[in-house]
């Protein structure tokens, strides 16, 4: 056995996830079994408790199994998720199409106000009910025959497109001379000769889309068309019309959804998801976006201006393009804020970050990290904390920190077990944070951006999220999209503090504080490029929005259906998409459906949430423990009654505004 039951991952092999994902649904099955053959009448206990308490084996293989698909994957591993996809959606229906299951559940919730449930009781009640009815308990035969048809279709579907993204990130190779590299600071050309050497290309220097490789290359490059091949490159994954294109494969997913919908009675995908977030209706998300869009187009046309001035100053004869933005926006921000990011980066060395996001929550929650040698690790490059407080274990932390070719790009956090009470015992969880961070060099640690530094506050967020939680049942940790961000979201304001900047920021060498004047000019250049970053957030969640709250199938090219929604937001040729749809695996594979906007609403909410900290103090104890009070809760209360029980009110817009300079 291993410490607090984690995963085993030096005795899992291969072999072992097909038979164990076999045995998990053999397991559920005979435990929905008992439920349905229990004779007594239903009743909270012996119906809603126990389903809660089915497939604990099956979630524990699918987390392991679909951990290693995202972050260490193979393909031996893509093949059996292949096999096991069908499988899986199969068996999910099977259950939650039962009728005998559901007529015990619908009982239950027909009876619910003769019962005296508690708070997380009641709604453990309505998530069950309603993840039945919206998966087709209350459907006719035929209806739910076609629904499982259009489940298993889509299991298919989305897993391909993860794995096409996947292909293409790896497939994208730039090989160049040392004559190629005019503008690109020191530190990213030994990082390119060391990836060409580990490729047996001495001498030479590699560039790929990972974005620790990507994001110097188009921001210092002086080669023009470099910089254009890159990005391109880039912008192009899964529209290259080769066996990893993603075009038709995301026209059938969009249709599908559209599809399924009907079926269950909504107009459209969008209706069918809101339903169950904060926003409710496709409609409040657009006024949402459109309330920044406005504003942040005004923002971006200046920024275009001041970039173009320069190309001009310079004796450039052409008109900024997309792949110049992110090269003059780093000029214009020397010129204004005399900053040049590759000056933040010696202060930024990656375990000093990690460290200063772990003072933090000791500050705040009073949670201590201690890294463990002796919990198995999947991969050389992952570490492992144990959590506790007060010598109390709260669970463990597994980050996993460079990008390979085995891990699909971005920064994400998941879990291996969630925390809830069985039978009296308390279950503690394992929760994982996943990066693509730049690599130590030969003579150099791992030095982050800034942004990079945001980001693993960010994750880190969500890590507390579930390492703080403390609820009875599974499924009530479950929280609505929109309000998920939250928690991460307001982390990142801490990583710009000055006092905890000073924490964490020491350069590698010196081990001297970060100074005042470089915070400062962090500070003011804070308010920098957003109208850039937030046109080009928003047309992503709008693209979403116009794929899913579509009412009729979509019959035209996806090179069409982009270039009608750029026209309709107004979108500048300047910027694309954040993510354009053939490599947009939030939506397409990633669960965020009808969901990208989910960020922005979130903003609203932590921009908000961390004026009360800024008021009161940013580790005062008692806001502390009011925002400790909504982490713990998971999705025991309504989202915006556990927002207004910590702020005291319904969050104002203004905040987000003003972070983002925008009013």
């Amino acid at each position: 056995a291993t410490p607090f039951q984690a995963p085993a991952f030096d005795k899992i092999s291969l072999s072992h996830y097909l038979p164990a994902f076999k045995e998990g649904m053999r397991l559920q099955n005979e435990e929905i079994a008992a439920i349905i053959a229990n004779e007594d009448a239903p009743t909270f206990e012996n119906t809603i408790a126990a389903f809660d308490t089915t497939g604990e084996m099956l979630d524990r293989v699918s987390s392991v199994f679909y951990n290693m698909s995202s972050a260490n994957t193979s393909k031996e591993l893509q093949a059996i998720a292949d096999t096991v996809s069908p499988l899986l959606s199969a068996h999910r229906d099977e259950i939650i199409m039962n009728p005998a299951l559901f007529k015990k559940v619908k009982e239950v919730y027909d009876n619910k106000d003769r019962l005296s449930l508690n708070e997380e009781q009641q709604r453990l009640l309505d998530f069950i009910y309603d993840d039945f009815v919206r998966n087709g308990a209350l459907l006719n035969d035929p209806e739910k025959e076609q629904l499982k048809e259009i489940n298993e279709k889509l299991a298919g579907l989305t897993l391909k497109f993860g794995q096409n993204v996947l292909a293409e990130d790896n497939n994208f190779t730039l090989y160049l001379n040392k004559d190629d590299l005019s503008g690109l600071p020191e530190n990213v050309k030994s990082a390119a000769a060391e990836a060409a050497k580990s490729k047996g290309e001495e001498g030479k220097y590699l560039f790929t889309l990972q974005k620790p490789s990507l994001i110097p290359f188009i921001t210092y490059a002086d080669n023009r068309d470099l910089r254009e091949k890159m990005y391109k490159g880039y912008i192009n994954r899964g529209n290259n019309d080769d066996e990893f294109d993603n075009k038709e494969i995301l026209l059938k997913i969009a249709n599908l959804r559209l599809q399924r919908a009907n079926i269950l009675g909504y107009d459209n995908h969008a209706t069918f998801v809101l339903e169950k977030n904060m926003a409710k209706t496709p409609e409040k998300v657009d006024e949402l976006l459109t309330q920044l869009m406005d504003p942040a187009l005004a923002l971006a046309k200046e920024e275009v201006k001041m970039m173009q001035e320069i190309i001009d100053r310079e004796g450039g004869a052409f008109q900024l393009a997309p792949w110049d933005w992110w090269y003059y926006a780093e000029k214009v921000r020397k010129d204004k804020y005399d900053l040049d990011e590759e000056e933040l980066r010696p202060y930024f060395v990656m375990e000093n970050v990690r460290e200063g996001s772990f003072e933090v929550a000791k500050r705040l929650y009073g949670l201590t990290f201690t890294k463990r040698n002796d919990i198995p690790l999947y991969h050389d490059d992952v570490e492992v904390f144990e959590v506790t407080e007060k010598n109390k274990h709260i669970g463990l932390l597994y980050l996993d920190y460079h990008p390979r070719e085995s891990k699909r790009g971005g920064a994400w956090c998941t879990g291996y077990r969630g925390q809830r009470i069985r039978n009296g015992q308390h279950i503690t969880p394992l929760v994982s944070i996943v990066c693509n961070f730049s690599k130590p060099t030969a003579d150099k640690p791992a030095l982050l951006t800034y942004e990079e530094v945001e980001t693993f506050f960010h994750e880190f967020g969500h890590a507390l999220h579930g390492l703080l939680r403390n609820i009875t049942y599974g499924r009530t940790a479950w929280v609505p999209r929109d309000f998920v961000e939250l928690p991460s979201q307001i982390m990142e304001h801490w990583a710009g503090q000055p006092e905890v900047m000073k924490m964490y920021a020491k350069h590698y060498e010196t081990n001297e504080v970060i100074p005042d004047a470089l915070i400062e000019k962090i500070e003011k250049s804070s308010k920098f490029n957003q109208g850039f970053v937030t046109v080009e957030f928003v047309a992503a969640a709008l693209l979403d929005m116009g794929y899913h709250a579509c009412n009729n199938q979509i019959n035209s090219s996806v090179k069409d259906f982009e270039k009608m929604s750029a026209e309709k937001m107004g979108l500048i040729d300047e910027i694309t998409f954040r993510y354009r749809s053939t490599y947009f695996q939030h939506i397409f594979s990633g669960g965020y459906s009808s969901g990208y906007y989910s960020y922005m609403w979130s903003e609203i909410l932590d921009t908000d949430a961390f004026e009360a900290f800024k008021a009161n103090g940013i580790f005062d104890k008692e806001t502390a423990d009011k925002f400790r009070t909504l982490l713990s809760s998971g999705g025991t209360k309504d989202p915006m009654e556990l927002y207004v029980n910590f702020r005291g009110r319904e969050p104002s817009l203004e905040p987000l505004l003003k972070n983002r300079g925008l009013l």
